[in-house]
């Protein structure tokens, strides 16, 4: 048994040489520092450098952490044009190393954490964005009878259950009252808006820090974290892009708020937008505001169990958990700002 930062490579060692072909130990674990979800570990085996990805142990909230529909789906999209990860064997054994985890190989790319890329010059910008909007259209454009992903989420309307879901999910992990919070709650719950039919693949958090970049072009080599995937809307993903980057600039937030992008060679909210329904065929997006207001509301309960779990002491970081619970009440009035509020 082991905790979230720490892995047990005696039996992983053990469990690879049974259940992964080709594959020997001895290895060595290095946790790497992001993901506040789920732990994730970079290998070093005799054959070369793997990604073990695992639920947290501890007692944790009901559908949250699920590494098996995360291997399941990043399987499915292996032939498809969006780009992920091999996968290469899945354990559902938690006595192995205390949860169930995966195995992946170890992608080589440029990782950025911070939207407005200081790394890059400004030419090299831009690209970056376009070929964020192409992997997202990429994503929803995905064959979901083709990919064997047809029951990958439940049917009915995306945000009515959405929303259902992750305001029992923040119940479940709520730490203080917040007037924010209560207030978006109830706006989402009255505005829904009718089913329109739009069934796709969702990734469930779209942001640069969850992709790799090949070393020396714009294009996405990886996209990472699926834990949040399912059947959905495709506004979603799209909304969730556009919150990230209303946020402040920084390591806190990541976003893009006040910068002028066109001076660092990034495009404009709507641009993007634009873009996207574009490589769609979509004329538009009307009522955004609804979608945007979800997107943060959707975060601000991510980011409130990530706080819990560090209370708890079940976190990938805890410090970081920490601090990242610290955006709940900001992202809750971000969300009602949104919907007009």
């Amino acid at each position: 048994m082991t905790d979230a930062q720490t892995l047990d490579t005696a039996a992983v060692s053990v469990w690879i040489e049974a259940h992964a072909p080709g594959h020997t130990g001895p290895v060595t674990a290095q946790k790497f520092p992001t993901g506040q979800s789920n732990p994730t570990f970079r290998l070093t085996t005799p054959q070369g450098p793997l990604v073990l990805r695992r639920k947290p142990p501890g007692k944790l909230l009901k559908s949250a952490h699920a590494v098996d529909r995360e291997y399941r789906v990043q399987s499915a999209l292996a032939a498809t044009a969006v780009p992920v990860a091999q996968m290469i064997a899945y354990c559902d054994d938690s006595a192995v190393i205390g949860s169930e985890f995966y195995l992946m190989e170890h992608v080589q790319g440029r990782h950025f954490n911070e939207p407005h890329l200081p790394e890059l010059s400004h030419s090299e910008r831009g690209p970056m964005f376009d070929e964020m909007n192409r992997v997202l259209a990429a994503i929803h454009n995905v064959d979901l009878a083709a990919t064997g992903l047809e029951d990958f989420g439940r049917a009915g309307n995306y945000y009515r259950r959405q929303i259902d879901r992750w305001t029992t999910q923040y119940r479940a992990s709520e730490t203080e009252t917040i007037e924010a919070m209560d207030a978006l709650i109830t706006w989402l719950d009255t505005h829904v808006p009718e089913d329109d039919g739009q069934v796709c693949l969702t990734h469930g958090d779209y942001r640069l820090d969850n992709m790799l970049f090949a070393p020396d072009a714009p294009r996405i080599t990886a996209v990472l974290d699926w834990e949040l995937s399912t059947l959905g809307h495709p506004y979603a993903d799209l909304a969730q892009v556009i919150m990230q980057w209303q946020r402040p600039p920084g390591p806190e937030g990541r976003g893009l708020a006040g910068l002028d992008r066109a001076a660092h060679g990034l495009p404009e909210d709507q641009a993007f937008i634009d873009a996207y329904c574009a490589r769609r065929n979509i004329p538009g997006i009307p009522d955004f505001g609804f979608y945007l207001a979800f997107a943060n509301f959707r975060m601000a309960g991510i980011l409130q169990g990530v706080k819990k779990r560090a209370l708890d002491g079940n976190a990938s970081n805890p410090e970081k958990g920490l601090q990242l619970g610290r955006l709940v009440p900001g992202l809750a009035q971000a969300g009602l700002e949104a919907a007009g509020g």
